[in-house]
C-alpha cells in the first residue's frame, strides 16, 4: 500500500486570508454585541496604557521642583494607580466577555465540518484516510479561536496603540522621533513579512508530515491483527519512523527559520530604540526636553518594543493558523454528490415495493450496470447472485442512495429516489452488511445505535429477536460489556447477530442483506440464515449472495453477469432451466470456489471489479 494517500484537505486556491476570514464572519455576526463590547474594552485598555507615560512625565517634572510632603502631587499618583488598575481590569473583562464567542465559534464551525464529512458520498470516504482528516479537523478547530482572539484583540488594538504613540511623539517633539519610529516600524514589518513567507513553506511541510504520521499510525493500529498475522511489527515501526523522520526534518527547519527571524526582529528593534533614546538624551542635554520627557520617550520606546515584537509573532502564527484553516475549509469545500433537491418531500412507504427501471451506472470509465430492470414486490424477497464484479452490491448502494444512477430510475412505491428526501429514505431501509464494524462501546450502545431513542425494553426485544440476548446476559457485565475496536472481542456470528438486532430495532420497511453470512462457518451460517429469514418476514428484502445455498428460499432469484441480468426465476425453476444458475449451483455443491464457477461464460473474464467499500462488498 502506498504511503502517499490523496490529501483531500490540501489548501485550495480560494484559501487566502480574506477568503478564510469571510467564512468566519457569519459566525461572528451572531455575537456582534459581545464582539463590539470586547473591542471597546480592549481599546480602553490601550488608552489607559498610552496615558500612563504621560502621567509619569508630569509626576517626574513635578517632583523635580523640590517638593515638600505637602506639595507631592497626590492626584497624579492616584491617577497613575487608577490607570494601571484600569488597564488590567479592562483586559480581564474583555476575556470574560469574549470567551463564549471564541469557544462557540470553534464549536459551530467544527460541527459544520464534521456533519459535512458525514454528508459526503461514498466516493470521498473510499479515498480518505481517517487519521489525516481527523488531524486537519483538530488543528482547524484549534486555530479558529486563536485567530479570532489574535486578530480582534491584539492586532487591531496594537495598531491603534502604535498610532497613538506616534501621534504623541509628533505633537510633543520634533519630527525626527516620528521619522525614526515609522522607519523602524516599516523595516520591521517588511522583514517579518519576507521571513514569514519563507518560513511558511517549512511549516506547511511540517503539517503535511504530521498529518501523514498521524494517518499512518492510526491505520497501523486499526489493523493490529493483520500486523501480527504477518509478523510485521518491525516493518510498521520502520514506516512510522520514516514519517517521523520527515516530520523531524521539517520541524527543525521551521524552528531554525523562526530563530533567524527572531534575531533579525530583535536587531531592528534594538537599532530603532537606541536611535530614539539618543535623540531624547540629546534633547535633555540641550535643554529642549525635561527629565520627564526623557522618561516619557523611554517608556514609549519600551511600550512599543513589546507590541512590535508581538506583531511579528502574531503575523507568523497567524499565517500558520490560516494554513490550518485552509485545510479544514478544504474539507468543507468537498462537494456533496448526493443531496436533496429543493423542497424534496419525505418518502411515503405503503408496502415497500422496489423497482429498478433501465438502471445504468458507471464508476469512472467502467460500466457497472447496463440497463437493469427488476421489481421486488412488497413483502417479498429477491436474491441477486453472480460472479465477483457482476454489479450485485451496486444495486444495494443505489437503493440506499450512496450514488444516483447515471441512467434510469430506482423507485420505492412508485417514488423516484432522487425526488425524495435522503434521510427519509435511509430511515426506512435496514442494512446487514458482510463485515459488521462495531463502535468501541458497550453491547447495549451498539444495539441501541439502530434507534438511539428506543427504550431499554425495545432494545432487549431486538436482541431476543436476533438470538443474542441469552449470550449477552451470560456475560459478567451483560449489556455493559465492551466490544473492543471494531468489535474485535466478538466472533463473526456474534457480530452478525448484533448487526441484525440493531437493524431490527430500526424497524425498516426494506431490508438489504449484503453477503451477510459469507464469512461464517456452515453451522453459524445456518443459524444466522434462520434469523435473517425471520427478520425479513413481512418486509421487502434484497439479498446479495455468493453462496447459492443461502438464497434457495427467495421468492425470486436474479443472476447478474457483467452488469446485465442473464437469468431470473425461483430456485427450482432456474435449476430446471440448466443455465448459468444451474452451473453455479453444481460447482458449489461439488465444493468448487464460487469465483471459479464462471468458467462457463467467457464474458466473466472481463467483468468490472466491484466498487470497494468498507461496508458493502461484492
Amino acid at each position: 500500500m502506498s504511503d502517499a494517500a490523496p490529501s483531500s484537505a490540501a489548501p485550495t486556491a480560494s484559501g487566502s486570508a480574506l477568503a478564510v476570514l469571510r467564512r468566519l464572519l457569519p459566525t461572528l455576526w451572531h455575537y456582534r454585541g459581545r464582539v463590539l463590547l470586547g473591542l471597546a474594552l480592549v481599546l480602553g485598555t490601550k488608552l489607559a496604557l498610552v496615558g500612563l507615560p504621560l502621567l509619569l512625565k508630569q509626576l517626574i517634572d513635578a517632583l523635580g521642583q523640590q517638593p515638600t510632603a505637602l506639595t507631592v502631587p497626590a492626584a497624579l499618583l492616584m491617577a497613575y494607580g487608577a490607570l494601571r488598575l484600569a488597564s488590567s481590569l479592562l483586559q480581564e473583562l474583555r476575556t470574560i466577555v469574549f470567551a463564549r464567542v471564541l469557544a462557540r465559534s470553534s464549536r459551530e464551525v467544527g460541527l459544520r465540518v464534521f456533519a459535512h464529512l458525514h454528508a459526503l458520498s461514498l466516493r470521498f470516504h473510499l479515498d480518505r484516510r481517517t487519521g489525516a482528516v481527523g488531524r486537519d479537523l483538530e488543528r482547524g478547530m484549534g486555530s479558529i479561536s486563536e485567530l479570532l482572539d489574535t486578530l480582534l484583540y491584539m492586532v487591531v488594538p496594537t495598531l491603534v496603540e502604535l498610532a497613538l504613540i506616534v501621534a504623541i511623539l509628533v505633537a510633543g517633539y520634533d519630527l525626527s522621533f516620528a521619522a525614526i519610529t515609522l522607519a523602524t516600524l516599516a523595516t520591521y514589518l517588511a522583514f517579518t513579512y519576507r521571513m514569514t513567507e519563507w518560513r511558511l513553506r517549512w511549516y506547511r511541510q511540517m503539517n503535511q508530515a504530521n498529518t501523514e504520521a498521524s494517518a499512518g499510525s492510526v491505520d497501523s493500529l486499526l489493523n493490529y491483527e493483520t500486523v501480527k498475522y504477518f509478523n510485521n511489527e518491525a516493518f510498521e515501526a520502520r514506516r512510522f519512523d520514516q514519517r517521523l523522520r520527515e516530520l523531524e526534518d521539517t520541524a527543525v527547519k521551521s524552528l531554525k527559520a523562526a530563530s533567524l527571524m527572531g534575531i533579525g526582529q530583535a536587531a531592528i528593534i534594538a537599532v530603532g530604540l537606541t536611535a530614539l533614546l539618543w535623540r531624547a538624551a540629546a534633547g535633555v542635554a540641550d535643554g529642549r526636553m525635561s527629565l520627564g520627557d526623557l522618561v516619557l520617550v523611554n517608556a514609549y520606546l519600551l511600550q512599543m518594543a513589546a507590541p512590535l515584537s508581538y506583531l511579528g509573532v502574531i503575523y507568523r502564527e497567524g499565517k500558520q493558523m490560516l494554513a490550518n484553516l485552509e485545510r479544514m475549509f478544504a474539507l468543507l469545500d468537498e462537494p456533496v454528490e448526493v443531496r436533496d433537491r429543493p423542497g424534496a418531500p419525505p418518502l411515503r412507504v405503503a408496502g415497500g415495493e422496489v423497482r429498478f427501471e433501465d438502471v445504468r451506472f458507471r464508476y469512472g470509465e467502467r460500466e457497472i450496470l447496463a440497463g437493469i430492470d427488476l421489481t421486488i414486490p412488497s413483502g417479498r424477497t429477491l436474491a441477486v447472485v453472480g460472479s465477483t464484479g457482476a454489479g450485485k452490491s451496486t444495486l444495494a448502494r443505489l437503493l440506499y442512495r450512496h450514488y444516483d444512477p447515471d441512467g434510469g430510475r430506482v423507485l420505492v412505491d412508485g417514488q423516484d429516489l432522487r425526488e425524495v428526501a435522503v434521510d427519509s429514505l435511509r430511515q426506512r431501509i435496514g442494512v446487514v452488511p458482510q463485515d459488521t464494524v462495531l463502535f468501541n462501546e458497550s453491547l447495549y450502545y451498539n444495539i441501541a445505535y439502530g434507534r438511539p431513542d428506543a427504550s431499554r425494553e425495545e432494545i432487549l426485544e431486538a436482541a431476543r429477536a436476533a438470538r443474542i440476548h441469552d449470550f449477552i446476559q451470560a456475560l459478567p457485565q451483560g449489556y455493559d460489556t465492551g466490544v473492543g475496536e471494531r468489535g474485535l472481542k466478538l466472533s463473526g456470528g456474534e457480530k452478525q447477530r448484533i448487526a441484525i438486532a440493531r437493524t431490527l430495532l430500526k424497524r425498516p420497511a426494506i431490508l438489504i442483506f449484503d453477503e451477510a453470512t459469507s464469512a461464517l462457518d456452515a453451522h453459524t451460517e445456518s443459524e444466522i440464515q434462520r434469523e435473517l429469514r425471520q427478520a425479513a418476514q413481512g418486509r421487502t428484502a434484497l439479498v446479495i449472495a455468493h453462496r447459492l445455498s443461502t438464497v434457495i428460499d427467495a421468492d425470486q432469484i436474479v443472476v447478474l453477469d457483467a452488469g446485465r441480468i442473464v437469468e431470473r426465476g425461483d430456485h427450482a425453476g432456474l435449476l430446471a432451466a440448466g443455465g448459468r444458475y444451474a452451473a453455479l449451483w453444481a460447482m458449489q455443491q461439488r465444493g468448487a470456489p464460487a469465483h471459479d464457477a464462471d468458467d462457463a461464460s467467457a464474458a466473466d473474464a472481463d467483468a468490472p471489479e466491484p466498487i470497494p467499500t468498507p461496508a458493502l462488498t461484492d
